[in-house]
């Protein structure tokens, strides 16, 4: 039976979209574009490149609370008072001692507890809550808590140690220059594996399990796994990871602040310590030149750091 026109179905043509045409960019819509952001850039100015600025120039002054009536230009006076000052130079040698004490303990604990982490088990959200804690707290609260565990007459650290027959008298941990550094160092390992613990467990949630499949039908074992997926697949994680602890831990003086303040006899005093210390004193000439020295070597280690990290196909 043949289909007359009426029966015959009709092909239905779908819908336009509507034409969108892109608003031209004037100078109008720039202006109001920058006066939204006007309050913003005026925040940030006053409260961050302003007293930048400021102390970069003092650094350069003889700037002195104590006596403001010549606040005149010396050039590299502070930085050549700080580069013979013992003081100063301890201060460097405490925190090379200090950020190298605490990295490498931190980024293997943390490294470790990330793959732990990475399991499946029971309860395990409620196990990471707890390792993560940690982080949420200061950490100048973190050092009088361990200030008071590193008692010398009553610490917990002491109690343990004499029970388990480690040591036969107390340990001045926090009086003994030869135990402080160590002390403060302990705490900062403890307080600084958490961040390490959250940025690998992030990481390594974004590895693929089918290479890890993979990886177990050929054979592989879990060391072989670790060095030839884990670490490739996240080592850009891992580099940027470090280079942050690194830059934090040497800008951290709260810690040592809230055990030692500095001693005994300034043996803990780590470079930013040492500059909120002479801050103190009302020196800020000499304490601005030793925040431009660190801003300065830190920068030139990030860029070398960074360098070094690069892929070899990307320097070709």
């Amino acid at each position: 039976m043949a289909l007359t026109e009426t029966d015959r179905p009709v092909r239905q043509t779908p819908p336009r979209r509507p034409v969108t045409r892109r608003r031209q960019f004037t100078g109008r819509t720039a202006l109001t574009l920058f006066l939204f952001m006007l309050p913003a850039i005026a925040f940030v100015g006053m409260f961050t490149y302003y007293p930048l600025a400021n102390g970069i120039s003092m650094a350069f002054r003889n700037y002195n609370l104590n006596d403001l009536s010549d606040t005149s230009w010396v050039g590299l006076k502070n930085f050549s008072t700080l580069l013979h000052d013992e003081m100063f130079r301890g201060t460097v040698k405490n925190s090379l001692i200090w950020v190298a004490g605490s990295l490498i303990p931190q980024f293997l604990i943390g490294f470790t507890m990330a793959l732990w982490l990475r399991r499946k088990f029971r309860f395990r959200g409620a196990y990471q809550a707890l390792v993560f804690f940690p982080w949420a707290v200061s950490g100048f609260l973190i050092g009088i808590l361990f200030r008071w565990m590193f008692n010398g007459e009553f610490g917990v650290v002491n109690d343990l140690l004499m029970k388990t027959h480690l040591i036969s008298t107390p340990v001045p941990w926090l009086a003994d220059a030869k135990y402080a550094m160590v002390a403060v160092i302990v705490a900062n390992v403890w307080y600084g594996v958490t961040f390490f613990a959250i940025m690998i467990l992030a990481a390594l949630q974004s590895v693929p399990e089918e290479l890890y499949e993979a990886s177990a039908i050929d054979g592989a074992g879990k060391v072989r796994t670790l060095f030839s997926i884990t670490i490739p697949s996240i080592r850009t994680t891992l580099a940027l990871t470090v280079l942050l602890r690194v830059i934090w831990i040497f800008n951290s003086p709260e810690l040592i602040f809230g055990m030692t303040g500095g001693g005994p006899a300034n043996e803990t005093h780590i470079v930013t310590s040492y500059m909120i210390q002479v801050t103190q004193e009302g020196d800020y000439g000499r304490a601005s030149a030793m925040g431009v020295m660190v801003v300065f070597v830190l920068m030139l280690f990030a860029i070398f750091y960074l360098l070094s990290i690069r892929p070899r196909k990307a320097m070709r």
